[in-house]
């Protein structure tokens, strides 16, 4: 796990010591990339797929756009899902991460997962992140850690046990969910959100869903950017 940890680390410090590229930052959130524009995608090969639609139940609660940290004059929203009625115990908390190559992507993509956790009993969370037309890493980072420290400030509220949350991740989500627990208690990935700082955003467990770790074998469709869009593109690692 030590390994594992510091090879992790190197790569990622390493991409951001490298003078990042500038040119994709528009601040406009690229949308590109959502459950709507998957299905029609794949419909036309896979004409039986179909959207997983929405729980609806008075079993569970939710929350929708709730700030939970503020850059400037961005605000970041989260969703919150969790079980009605009485709170009899201090619950496990789902945070999870969407995917979408770091560019794209947003936090509605996985709410019917958090819905069905909800009803077997966790208290989950999607948070928004800023995006690389926004920001470069390791904004995401610091952002969601933001996340994880604001989840237990309001651990009362939504009776989180604050030894037990797990941090997961699709995609680049698993990746960054990856990347929270190998920085615990690493102040070089903080950032300077100071809204609830006298929280940890220590994670204590990790469920990387089809996230990449490692940018430079064959399967990293990284390596093929003819677009330039790609992570590795706006960090300054890939040129051509």
């Amino acid at each position: 796990m030590k390994l594992f940890s510091a090879i992790l680390l190197f790569l990622l410090n390493t991409s951001f010591v490298v003078a990042q590229n500038l040119s994709g930052i528009t601040g406009i959130r690229d949308t590109a990339y959502s459950i709507t524009n998957e299905y029609k995608k794949h419909l036309k090969n896979y004409p039986y797929i179909t959207v997983v639609p929405d729980t609806v139940s008075g079993k569970i609660k939710e929350e929708r756009n709730v700030t939970y940290s503020k850059i400037g004059k961005r605000e970041l929203k989260m969703d919150v899902f969790y079980p009605a009625g009485k709170r009899v115990k201090k619950r496990t908390a789902i945070i999870f991460i969407h995917g979408g190559g770091w560019r794209s992507g947003d936090k509605s993509m996985h709410h019917q997962l958090m819905q069905r956790l909800a009803l077997l009993g966790y208290v989950c969370f999607t948070p928004e992140y800023r995006l690389s037309t926004e920001a470069l890493y390791p904004a995401a980072v610091h952002d969601i850690k933001s996340s994880v420290r604001w989840v237990r400030k309001k651990a009362k509220k939504y009776h989180v046990d604050t030894a037990a949350i797990v941090i997961a991740g699709h995609s680049a989500g698993g990746q960054l969910a990856a990347l929270m627990g190998v920085t615990n208690d690493n102040p070089a990935f903080e950032g300077d959100d100071a809204s609830h700082n006298k929280y940890s955003s220590r994670v204590n467990a990790v469920i990387d869903v089809d996230g990449t770790l490692s940018f430079i074998q064959n399967e990293s469709s990284e390596m093929n950017d003819k677009q330039k869009r790609s992570f590795l593109f706006m960090a300054g690692l890939y040129t051509s």
